[in-house]
Formats: structure tokens, C-alpha cells, sequence
């Protein structure tokens, strides 16, 4: 059996009552790119550049200098990111061990089901956190810009 497309119509033939006014509309919005000059696409390009280089720029959250572990909101250890370590901070669940690298952080377990703290992977801007919830322990980055939070970004 073969397939055979309609036989071709016209389009007004097939607009419902009022369908022409709103088939002209549509044809009226796709034509303003024919009034566009090189001019206009200079800034438009020239916009799109800006804002593409303004993010490395504005949203960065600076240089971490600090890693600050929390238990239950409280801060349990504030360690430098100079030098590499190890820290082992017991919850309700366990036993979560933080690293610590030079300029960097991470969960590097947690006996939380879904392990999102874990998954965050190496926090390195200031203001960066990584929360395990189910075990009441935070990893967080601070520095000298406190003006963004990971949760923010």
C-alpha cells in the first residue's frame, strides 16, 4: 500500500473564519530580520560578546583560602587549603571524611543513601559548599569575597 499526500490546497482554503488576519500577523513578525542592517548586527553581536566575557569576570566566587566543616551548624574544623589532609567528622549516620588539597576540597565519603555531598566532587571557590544532610555535615570554602554562594551559581 502506498502512501499518497493530500492533494495540496489553499492555505485560506483551510484558515479557519479570521485565519487570514492572524496568517498575516505571523508573516508581518517573521520579516523583521529583513530590517536588520550590518549596524545592527555589529551590536547585537557585540552584546552577545559582552555578556559572554562578563561571566568569568562578575560570577566568579574568588579565591578560597579556607575550608570550614560543620556539625549541625556548628564549626568543628577551619583548616587552610595549603596544605593536603584528611578529616573524619562523626554524625548521627557516621563517620564523613573530608580532603583537603592545596586550593582545594571535598566529601570524600559519607555514609548518607544518595550521596549528593560525595557527587559535588572538588569545591574550589570561595563560598562553595557541599551539604550531607542526612548525616548533618557541611563542607564550605571561605575567602576574602563574600559576595556569592554556591547556591547562587
Amino acid at each position: 500500500m502506498r502512501f499518497c499526500p493530500p492533494p495540496k490546497t489553499p492555505l485560506r482554503d483551510v484558515l479557519p473564519p479570521g485565519g487570514e488576519e492572524t496568517l498575516g500577523a505571523a508573516r508581518r513578525a517573521s520579516s523583521w530580520l529583513a530590517l536588520l542592517r550590518p549596524g545592527d548586527w555589529a551590536t547585537i553581536l557585540f552584546a552577545a560578546f559582552a555578556v559572554a566575557a562578563s561571566f568569568p569576570l562578575f560570577w566568579a566566587g574568588g579565591q578560597a583560602e579556607r575550608a570550614v566543616v560543620r556539625l549541625d551548624g556548628r564549626v568543628v574544623a577551619e583548616f587552610p587549603l595549603a596544605a593536603p589532609r584528611r578529616y573524619t567528622v562523626t554524625g548521627p549516620l557516621g563517620d564523613t571524611v573530608i580532603e583537603i588539597a592545596p586550593g582545594r576540597a571535598r566529601v570524600l565519603s559519607d555514609p548518607g543513601p544518595r550521596q549528593y555531598c560525595v557527587q559535588q566532587g572538588w569545591l574550589t571557590r570561595s563560598n562553595a559548599i557541599a551539604i550531607c544532610a542526612p548525616n548533618h555535615v557541611s563542607l564550605s570554602l571561605s575567602g576574602r569575597d563574600p559576595s556569592h554562594d554556591s547556591i547562587n551559581y
